[in-house]
């Protein structure tokens, strides 16, 4: 049983991903994993690939450990791996509540890793994995420190992991947006802590791009000039410079 797995897939770039890989390739099955089943069981609607929602909350260690025995039980063959789930909050630091913090660690990394173990070893030659990260991973980001800190270790994690799989025929793909309009804002955008938004993106022009990228050969992909620009800057200035910019683009002190 060939099949795609896609996590964060209620909404966003999960949801945007499981409609253009099931237009463009051919899967037994679609796997579908978020925590909420009715918005998992809407897909059916839109797709003709078998769906099956997985319903995890990515933050438990116990979740990763049940799709593990999942795997083990049904034995397919995982062509592609998406890890879309994750969220963020901008606040001040000492301004939100530290169980907040180790939650998005939990989705945001852990998750990503116990996920991408988990799979591995169903991924046969040609199996591709794509990342959300985010151009936030490029620099550090007061008011976004731990969202930011979260996706600079994504991106890390699926470069060095990309060179290590090279040699299994497997490839990963650190997937790099700018502001992009999904429900993320629902959650990260609760008061005034951010209020400069360059430009946006959106979902379904991030997701084309990035499996376009991946058939390029490429390790990281990043959709639109103010987000290439901005990852292209931000490698060359001092990283002080950069935050200073960033800080008064937000109205806040340096």
């Amino acid at each position: 049983m060939r099949i795609a797995v896609i996590t964060g897939a209620s909404s966003g770039m999960g949801r945007d991903f499981v409609r253009q890989l099931s237009a463009r390739e051919n899967f037994d099955e679609i796997w579908v994993v978020a925590r909420r089943r009715e918005r998992l069981e809407e897909l059916r609607k839109e797709i003709s690939v078998p769906l099956r929602p997985v319903c995890l909350d990515l933050s438990k260690k116990e979740s990763i450990e049940e799709y593990g025995a999942l795997l083990e039980s049904e034995k397919p063959e995982v062509a592609v791996l998406v890890n879309a789930s994750g969220f963020g909050f901008f606040k001040e630091f000492t301004e939100a509540e530290l169980d907040g913090y180790y939650d998005m660690i939990a989705v945001n990394d852990s998750a990503l890793v116990g996920m991408t173990y988990r799979t591995l070893p169903y991924m046969g030659e040609g199996g591709r994995i794509f990342n959300i990260c985010s151009v936030a991973a490029f620099q550090p980001l007061p008011y976004i420190s731990i969202y930011g800190a979260t996706k600079a270790f994504a991106l890390s994690f699926t470069r060095a992991i990309n060179v290590e799989l090279k040699q299994r025929g497997i490839r990963a793909l650190a997937v790099c947006p700018y502001w992009t309009r999904t429900e993320f804002f629902d959650t990260a955008r609760t008061d005034d802590t951010i209020t400069y938004y360059q430009c946006y993106t959106e979902s379904k022009d991030v997701v084309a791009l990035a499996i376009k990228d991946m058939d390029r050969g490429k390790d990281v992909s990043i959709c639109g000039r103010t987000a290439k620009l901005n990852a292209f800057l931000t490698k060359l200035l001092p990283h002080r410079l950069v935050m200073r910019v960033w800080c008064r683009q937000q109205n806040k002190p340096v």
